[in-house]
């Protein structure tokens, strides 16, 4: 009986491992408004657990989760992961990591105490209650600590690449071509990033119909960056008034980079304060050690 659990432990291991590999090198691509595909790669223990969602996300299509869903939805397409994971799959992940990864890792915690330690002592036993707790609460907030990661990552492509884009755009819109024209060859001979994913959308839409206005606040509302509203209410209100673009895409690509010098002041000033806590724990107690250890030493050496 023994060898037959101990075998049934092996496969269900050896299955387990072989699907972990297999998720960890699946890659998946989304195809983007030019026709180019490009490579999205969710976390592993998302993928792991997006196979399992159809059969939880009927109970998030009622109409008591349609505001939730399109605040999800907005959050996925603003991270660019609206063609990979829809809102109800999204919400049943949030219930799947604590359901079925928090028991998985809570087992294993258990397992290896009582490989370490034997006989769980009542000590042990609240500490590993404390840690299963904070296992569960992980699980509860991983799935939106991993989306505000994505934005906040994907915002920052698009703020490091916005005004060489703008500057590129006013040479070219300053040389004669058309702002629509510009973009496009822009997009061209750019290699695929978040910016060009944005503006070749802006493209697709007004082939389809849209006016650059709508195409351009659509953009905005996408992104949802103030850079980006700021850059998109500035070409919005220069076509309405008849203002020359290229004048103001210059000044917007002077005041983005002045509000991008001033984050980085910003960070400069708070680095000392982040700075606090490790040279309080980390470094004051090490030079502590090397200063007086051998005095300590020496004076419990004759003191024994």
């Amino acid at each position: 009986m023994t060898f037959i659990l101990g075998l049934l432990w092996a496969v269900f291991a050896a299955g387990l491992t072989w699907y972990i590999i297999q998720t960890a090198c699946e890659i998946t691509y989304v195809t983007l408004a030019d026709g180019r595909r490009q490579e999205r790669r969710l976390p592993l223990l998302l993928g792991m657990l997006l196979p399992l969602t159809p059969y939880f996300t009927r109970g998030f299509t009622g109409p008591r989760f349609q505001a939730i869903r399109n605040h999800i939805s907005a959050r996925l397409t603003t991270a660019g992961f609206d063609d990979i994971i829809a809102p109800e799959e999204f919400l049943a992940l949030r219930v799947l990591c604590p359901v079925v990864i928090s028991p998985a890792l809570i087992i294993v915690l258990v397992g290896l105490f009582a490989m370490a330690h034997g006989p769980l002592e009542d000590q042990t036993k609240t500490r590993l209650i404390f840690m299963a707790l904070a296992v569960v609460l992980w699980m509860v907030i991983y799935p939106r600590l991993w989306l505000k990661q994505a934005i906040t990552l994907r915002h920052k492509w698009i703020i490091r690449a916005l005004p060489f884009v703008i500057d590129l755009l006013t040479l070219s819109v300053e040389a004669g071509l058309d702002f629509m024209t510009a973009i496009k060859n822009i997009v061209n001979r750019r290699a695929p990033d978040p910016l060009g994913e944005e503006l070749s959308r802006v493209l697709f839409e007004i082939q389809l119909g849209k006016t650059r206005r709508e195409a351009l606040k659509t953009m905005a509302g996408r992104v949802q960056h103030p850079d980006i509203q700021s850059l998109v209410t500035a070409l919005v209100q220069a076509d309405e008034l008849g203002v020359s673009i290229g004048a103001i895409l210059r000044m917007q690509s002077d005041q983005i980079r002045n509000r991008r010098f001033m984050r980085a002041e910003k960070l400069a000033n708070e680095a000392p304060v982040k700075m606090l806590f490790p040279l309080v724990a980390c470094i004051f107690p090490a030079v502590f050690i090397i200063l007086l250890g051998p005095i300590i030493i020496q004076m419990l050496r004759q003191a024994f």
